[in-house]
């Protein structure tokens, strides 16, 4: 099962989180501060974002990359999936359950 990984700005994180998990997209969305440093039509910029770990499964994570990409505000979100080699069952039960 992925868990996704994105960056999004602060402002609207916790809204995108909610959104996915609403919709049944995302098990859970676990929100981490960060400060983010990359190159932007010629600049530099530093902005401080939230890391966005999403827990989904293998047949919902095209949906849910497709939402993300219509909720973003960012014209190249950070969107990379992460393929779990091992996990609890109990808590890979608890994911599937939760997806529509």
């Amino acid at each position: 099962m992925p868990t996704v990984y994105v960056t999004a700005p602060e402002s609207v994180a916790a809204e995108l989180a909610e959104t996915l998990v609403d919709e049944r997209l995302a098990a859970c969305v676990n929100a981490v501060g960060c400060q983010s440093t990359y190159r932007w039509e010629g600049e530099v910029i530093t902005d401080d974002e939230t890391i966005l770990l999403i827990k989904t499964t293998d047949e919902g994570y095209d949906r849910l990359a497709e939402r993300i990409e219509e909720l973003h505000p960012y014209d190249v979100p950070c969107l990379e999936r992460f393929d779990e080699a091992e996990m609890a069952d109990s808590f890979g039960a608890w994911i599937a359950e939760s997806i529509d």
